[in-house]
């Protein structure tokens, strides 16, 4: 592919690559990764003796293994091309998201959100470089927001693919089992639409990546900022449906509603907030929504009606949007070289 400083490609190579991009973000964050939190409840009561302490670990072994995949996409990530790394991951998340339709117990579960987790790394950190690569520079910051949309599409997905199930009688394995087929279709898309044209490695950037992110101005707030982000992630997010239910007296259908809400949101979140940083500039972007963030969430443990509603749009909105914004930055100060061993590090 060509510069994106330039007209870089045609019309059809450039929105077959970002659909393709999108898919595979969906797979490998909504699918992968988000759709634990909604299926959590179930699981913990099936697999986990309706222990919320295991259930915690569970998830904390999916983000672990993504930390895990990051150190190892910038570790040797310099000899494969961004598209390779993204076959890859897509083989571990639809392999992982398999093995969840028949986990026994919750270690094989573990096991196959480790994959999911280890695929979702692998998935994510080439995305941003490959969707940017075929839209002009001006556009970058709206590019990514596009191939973040699928993370909030994958969202909205699951949380009302996970309320169908549940009123026709069927299990969470049921809501993993449909995921699988998509992901294998998705695979197929990817290894016939993504092909290594012009992609070139990326540079050796030492262990983790972090020796040229280093070089990267402002790399040590942006990382905090991405470490906060994973947190959110890790308390808010995952438990949301959690805390909604045992806590708030929330219905099924009330929670569900609730994380239908923050993943469209998210959806307009990555674009609205890329677009939005292309022009106010990206720091300001990020500030302003780390703020909203932690107002949302401080809302949602009011769990009173309507603010929980408008407190899950406007998580939903910047989760969405802070990852898209970060991404982008990233893209702005390095190349196409440093790209990804700055990206994993971070």
């Amino acid at each position: 592919m060509s510069s994106p400083n330039d007209a870089p490609v045609s019309k059809f190579i450039m929105i077959s690559t970002l659909v393709t991009v999108v898919l595979a973000a969906a797979v490998a964050q909504g699918f992968g990764r988000f759709t634990y939190g909604v299926v959590l409840p179930d699981i913990r009561d099936d697999l986990l003796d309706g222990s919320n302490t295991l259930a915690g670990l569970l998830g904390t072994t999916n983000t672990f293994a993504y930390l895990a995949g990051t150190l190892a996409v910038a570790t040797l990530g310099p000899k494969l091309t961004l598209v390779q790394i993204l076959r890859i991951g897509m083989l571990l998340s639809v392999s992982g998201i398999t093995l969840a339709v028949f986990a026994p117990n919750g270690g094989v579960l573990s096991l196959a959100l480790l994959l999911m987790g280890l695929g979702g790394a692998a998935i994510w950190i080439p995305s941003p470089g490959l969707a940017t690569q075929v839209v002009s520079l001006r556009r970058r910051g709206l590019a990514v927001g596009v191939m973040g949309a699928g993370v909030g599409t994958g969202i909205v997905w699951s949380g009302q693919l996970a309320s169908i199930v549940e009123d026709q009688g069927r299990t969470w394995r049921s809501v993993y089992g449909v995921h699988a087929i998509v992901g294998i279709a998705v695979l197929v898309l990817v290894l016939i639409i993504l092909r290594s044209r012009t992609d070139t490695r990326g540079s050796s950037g030492g262990f983790g990546g972090f020796g040229v992110l280093s070089q990267m101005p402002g790399w040590r707030p942006l990382t905090a900022c991405y470490a906060s982000y994973g947190f959110g992630y890790l308390l808010v997010v995952a438990f949301l449906i959690a805390r909604l239910e045992d806590d708030s007296g929330f219905t099924s259908s009330q929670s569900s509603a609730a994380f239908t809400a923050f993943g469209i949101c998210s959806i307009l979140g990555g674009i609205s907030l890329g677009r939005v940083s292309d022009v106010v500039g990206r720091r300001r972007t990020l500030s302003g929504g780390f703020a909203l963030y932690a107002t949302c969430a401080l809302l949602i443990l009011t769990g009173a009606q309507p603010w929980v509603y408008v407190a899950s749009a406007g998580l939903g909105l910047t989760f969405g949007g802070l990852a898209t914004v970060i991404a982008a930055y990233i893209v702005d100060n390095t190349d196409a070289l440093t790209y990804g061993p700055s990206y994993a590090a971070a």
